[in-house]
């Protein structure tokens, strides 16, 4: 089975994982054997269909328990299809805390960085974010993608062989854009998400072509370091959006790169996060 049909069914399993979905269903659906298919599965992911599936619902739940802060964390159990005592073994079983303690947690002025774990950086207030968020409605992005699995670290050895690789198709105009599907302060490293992507021309781009879906973002203008993109990043979802009266929608978040120096490591870059 190639890479492609790979993130088919990954697009697949994001989009249904919350409906009781299972591997045969997968599988059917792209009109595969379920050993083949599951087979596959593992080989590029590292990981069974179930425990990828199992896995998700526990990080992706988690943001909700992070994010909705006054939704009761029975009813987000149930948006995955757990009842009130099935969710809280699964979710301590995985997280090894909590769902309530994990809830808690949350409530911090700043955080280590899994990456560069020499210490504490901590956020801005809410009124220092909200003063550098705008609102805005963005188009749909035609883009060149390839998706990496892995810690996000790995991404500034990514873009420059995705770069040279499709040099041919780079324009000034082009647009520089990862859409990440995890949180790094959730999701083990190894395990995360990640497109990173190109724009595209519609009349001349490879196979390996997708639709980044456009719509209401609240974007934060981010400048400075790579290894400091995270802890700003945490701030906006930590303090800002939770006290923002806005709600992350079921579309994922992007960063479009403005400027990237690999010498420096310095950024200039738009933080999208989807909201309603």
């Amino acid at each position: 089975m190639n890479k492609e049909l790979i993130n088919q069914s990954i697009d697949y399993i994001l989009k249904h994982f919350h409906e009781g979905l299972s591997a045969k269903d997968v599988a059917d659906h792209f009109h595969f054997s379920e050993f083949y298919f599951s087979r596959s599965f593992k080989a590029a992911t590292g990981e069974s269909v179930y425990e990828f599936i199992k896995r998700l619902k526990m990080d992706q739940s988690a943001i909700d328990i992070k994010l909705i802060k006054n939704r009761p964390i029975t009813d987000i159990g149930l948006d995955y299809g757990y009842s009130s005592s099935n969710y809280s073994s699964a979710f301590k079983k995985h997280h090894n805390v909590s769902p309530a303690e994990f809830r808690k947690s949350t409530n911090v002025t700043d955080m280590a960085n899994p990456f560069y774990p020499e210490g504490l950086s901590e956020f801005d207030t809410f009124k220092d974010y909200a003063g550098k968020i705008k609102i805005k409605q963005l188009e749909n992005f035609l883009v060149i993608y390839e998706r990496v699995i892995g810690t996000y670290i790995e991404l500034k050895e990514k873009w420059p062989r995705f770069m040279h690789k499709y040099r041919d198709y780079i324009k000034a105009e082009t647009l520089f854009i990862e859409r990440f599907y995890d949180d790094p302060a959730i999701t083990g490293l190894d395990n995360c998400i990640c497109d990173i992507c190109m724009t595209a021309d519609e009349f001349w781009a490879p196979e390996n072509i997708t639709t980044i879906k456009g719509g209401k973002f609240a974007i934060y203008h981010y400048e400075g370091k790579i290894r400091d993109i995270f802890c700003s990043v945490q701030g906006v979802f930590s303090i800002w959006l939770p006290e923002s009266g806005y709600i992350m929608d079921k579309r994922y978040g992007l960063n479009i790169y403005q400027k990237i120096d690999g010498n420096s490591e310095y950024v200039s870059m738009d933080l999208c996060i989807p909201v309603k």
